[in-house]
């Protein structure tokens, strides 16, 4: 469990850092992005994260909870019918927080943070072509056969292109596997 900050909170009681958070996010939901100092903004992607995570799913339920936090009704309806359909595939990660520098009068660390737009990129992992495993009829013999003609043919290549033999001997390693595997 996180131990709660001691003292004054974002410059004020428990009850002021609870209203600060609640405008900040009402504006962030309200606007996309908003300028603010990098502690608000650290302290408030949580906040905004848990109300979105509510708001896709989508019970009056989550609507009373999200209405306790955010007082403009109309927010709250812009967050469950258009944030939350722009977020339904996306497991979490709604906010993005960007430093930008000092802020003029006081040198305070200032951070823009805004709702993630862009769509969700799903992580792509190559695989290398697994051979076919030989079937256990009449037709393992001709596989076999077709296995040892391959065998022959990258060494005739050889010559070609050395990269090649290099991508082809780990191939050559996993028919070797296969092989094995298929006689036990």
């Amino acid at each position: 469990m996180p131990k709660p900050t001691k003292g004054a909170r974002l410059g004020g009681s428990p009850a002021h850092e609870r209203l600060i958070l609640a405008n900040l996010a009402t504006d962030l939901f309200r606007h996309g992005k908003i300028r603010t100092t990098v502690a608000k903004a650290k302290r408030l992607r949580p906040v905004a994260e848990r109300l979105i995570t509510k708001a896709k799913k989508g019970d009056i339920h989550n609507r009373r909870q999200v209405l306790t936090v955010v007082r403009d009704k109309g927010v709250v309806h812009h967050l469950f019918t258009e944030i939350a359909t722009t977020f339904a595939e996306r497991p979490g990660g709604y906010t993005r927080i960007t430093k930008i520098g000092p802020r003029k009068g006081d040198n305070a660390p200032m951070a823009i943070i805004e709702l993630v737009t862009e769509p969700l990129n799903a992580v792509t992992t190559r695989r290398t072509e697994a051979p076919a495993a030989a079937p256990a009829t009449e037709e393992a013999p001709k596989a076999e056969a077709a296995e040892a003609d391959a065998a022959e043919e990258p060494k005739a290549e050889t010559a070609e292109a050395p990269e090649a033999q290099a991508d082809e001997g780990a191939g050559d390693a996993e028919k070797k596997d296969a092989e094995k595997k298929d006689e036990a």
